[in-house]
């Protein structure tokens, strides 16, 4: 079965600029052909999709680091909580429900940052096998932190046991056998926690929990794997630790310096900056959302870092990604898109936020998708206006048509 569609305007996320009175040929899952629609024509055998004056055909968008176990809830002891009272099973079905929401925004894939019980691996597979409707999502299962660290927090009363809530290590050794027991699980990827942050001390906004021997010997573990590994960071000399013993991707990284932005840039390091969720803390007061005195300084600090960064990471040539930390304060699909616009807003042209969320994205994610070119998977999205010149038409459902592999998702 071959798909046509034909529109105004296509980008490829290959090309600086967009491609006027273009088409895109699909056959089964797959790009065929990307051109001029005078080059490319009307295939006898195929069906065609003629999309609104002044429709952008594009690649479906991807978010790298959401939660889809947590609902975002906007208050910290809820978002802590809220996983009690719920089964496994009920966390994984209601997963599947925000993911599907997240699809129907326009986003063909997901990359999952943590969650219980395998749930969001097993929903991952039950998606792959056609069972259930959502995005292409890659998995970590738990993440790995050191015990009482950043994902193994105190506070809980004595008496409570949790099974497979969290993935505590402890050691080389320790870490070693937690990324073997997520890959033994289905993991896609290992998320470790190697830093955390701290607003204790002003102007020291970081604290490395995992050792060096640990973060080198659970990135080596997973590297054997064939799996990246993925870090939850802050910044300061325990960022560039992160990198230099072998993470793949970091998370956050709100503060860095040109030592380490070399050291991202030789090793070809993603950095994936979750704007929104940042943002997001200031859209309630502390007390709406349970913030101490002493995090509502560091979310200030980090507030103001954060652009900086961003802004010489960009002119540094790091590849730069697209992910909104949703779950986490972030309810799952109608925000997605807002952590686009806040890469425009931190000095990104339009074009260069979109390939962030389409073929940078899709490169860390090593989905075949991402871009428009034959070969690749026809994850497609036709935007009923120019997100070039407005980003904000990505946030208008009525205004977007979601294709996953070929097919229109109804």
């Amino acid at each position: 079965m071959k798909l046509l569609i034909q529109a105004d305007q296509i980008i490829d996320s290959v090309s600086a600029k967009a491609l006027k009175k273009g088409a895109v040929l699909v056959e089964d899952e797959r790009i065929l052909a990307v051109g001029r629609q005078a080059d490319i024509g009307l295939p006898d055998d195929a069906r065609v999709v003629v999309a609104p004056p002044g429709a952008t055909l594009m690649p479906g968008l991807a978010d790298v680091h959401v939660h889809l176990a947590y609902s975002g809830s906007r208050h910290k002891k809820a978002f802590r909580a809220e996983l009690i009272e719920m089964s496994y099973a009920a966390v994984a079905l209601r997963a599947a429900r925000f993911a599907e929401a997240t699809l129907r925004m326009g986003f063909t894939a997901l990359r999952d940052m943590h969650a219980p019980g395998g749930t969001i691996i097993d929903l991952a597979a039950s998606i792959e096998k056609g069972e259930t409707l959502g995005p292409r999502i890659k998995a970590c299962g738990r993440g790995l932190s050191v015990t009482g660290g950043h994902m193994d927090q105190p506070g809980w009363a004595d008496h409570t046991h949790f099974r497979d809530l969290t993935q505590p290590c402890d050691g080389p050794v320790g870490f070693r056998k937690g990324a073997r027991e997520e890959i033994k699980r289905g993991a896609d990827f290992i998320k470790i926690n190697s830093s955390c942050s701290d607003g204790t001390r002003i102007g020291v906004w970081n604290r490395q929990e995992m050792t060096n021997e640990e973060i080198a010997a659970v990135c080596d573990e997973a590297h054997m794997w064939g799996v990246k590994v993925a870090a939850h960071t802050v910044g300061g000399e325990s960022l560039y630790n992160t990198i230099l013993h072998g993470a793949d991707t970091v998370e956050h990284a709100h503060w860095q310096d040109d030592k380490t932005r070399d050291l991202m840039v030789k090793r070809g390091t993603f950095y994936i900056p979750t704007l929104l969720v940042n943002e997001r803390n200031f859209e309630f007061t502390p007390e709406e959302q349970g913030a101490t005195p002493t995090s509502w300084r560091w979310l200030n600090a980090s507030r103001e870092a954060k652009w900086k960064t961003l802004a010489a990471a960009r002119k540094a040539g790091i590849k730069i990604c697209c992910g909104t930390d949703a779950g986490y304060m972030i309810p799952h699909g109608p925000m997605n898109w807002r952590e686009i616009g806040l890469l425009i807003q931190g000095g990104l042209t339009n074009m260069e936020a979109i390939i962030a969320a389409t073929a940078t994205n899709h490169d860390l994610l090593e989905i075949d998708a991402g871009r428009l070119q034959p070969g690749k998977f026809a994850d497609m999205l036709i935007v009923n206006g120019d997100p070039l010149k407005d980003i904000t038409i990505l946030s208008k459902p009525e205004s977007l048509r979601v294709f996953k592999g070929g097919r229109e998702v109804l």
